[in-house]
């Protein structure tokens, strides 16, 4: 079994420990957050601490912080010959600078607190430093996902990027679309087969085959329709994405 140290009591971190706690081939035996009134309710499934110098023995530390942070607060540890990883899609391995092995363990997911996920689903893209860490960061992950993959950091910035533009612009495009309904008294649900749809899609086809609507047919008089009916600020998107859309698809703007 291997014994887990996690470092953090954000969104990655709640449900790592969850999926921790609930696999019969990790021990979580420690669970270190700043704010100790953050991590109180875990006292009857494991140990907790607010001081880094009180952290237990393991086989592995995880940081489970915002990116801005890791670096400040893996310098404050004093482990040696331990293996310490980070969770972020845009930290480099080499900012972990201590005195101990390092690595990265990054699922690659979107997290909300009140949102379970099923971790068995999640790709675990992994990283190490030293070569005969990857074996025991290999066993942790495929303990908690049937999705391992070694990737190197320039890898991984990559990924992120385009996880970016799948995830959060797409939300952001949903938000957006969610305030033009709410604003005509329709329902967002009445979109959702559409989008569960789309999402289909691109488990067959490639995202550039499975593009429709009006930016696609060049069609002027919904495309000037829509601009009309949108504020500044949303006109601006809307025309930026027909426009790239256009480019890719061989019409002219």
């Amino acid at each position: 079994m291997i014994n887990i140290v996690l470092l953090g009591a954000g969104n990655v971190a709640s449900h790592l420990i969850t999926t921790f706690l609930n696999s019969n081939e990790v021990n979580l035996i420690q669970v270190y957050n700043r704010t100790i009134e953050n991590i109180e309710h875990l006292t009857e499934k494991t140990a907790i601490t607010s001081d880094l110098s009180r952290l237990k023995e393991a086989d592995i530390y995880i940081i489970a912080i915002p990116d801005n942070h890791i670096t400040q607060l893996e310098s404050q540890l004093t482990l040696k010959n331990k293996l310490v990883v980070h969770t972020s899609g845009a930290v480099a391995m080499e900012a972990l600078k201590s005195n101990s092995n390092t690595g990265v363990f990054y699922p690659l997911q979107s997290f909300s607190k009140n949102k379970e996920v099923n971790f068995k689903t999640i790709p675990l893209c992994i990283e190490t430093k030293q070569r005969e860490d990857l074996t025991l960061l290999t066993t942790l992950a495929k303990a908690i996902s049937d999705s391992v993959y070694s990737i190197n950091s320039e890898q991984r910035k990559s990924i992120h990027l385009a996880a970016v533009f799948v995830n959060n612009f797409v939300n952001h495009l949903y938000q957006i679309g969610n305030e033009i309904c709410d604003k005509n008294n329709v329902p967002f649900e009445i979109l959702a087969p559409l989008i569960q749809e789309t999402a289909k899609k691109i488990a067959t086809l490639a995202p550039i085959d499975a593009q429709t609507g009006p930016a696609k047919r060049n069609d002027t008089d919904t495309i000037d329709k829509h601009l009309r009916m949108l504020p500044n600020n949303q006109q601006e998107i809307y025309a930026l994405l027909t426009k790239n859309i256009y480019k890719t698809h061989g019409k002219k703007l």
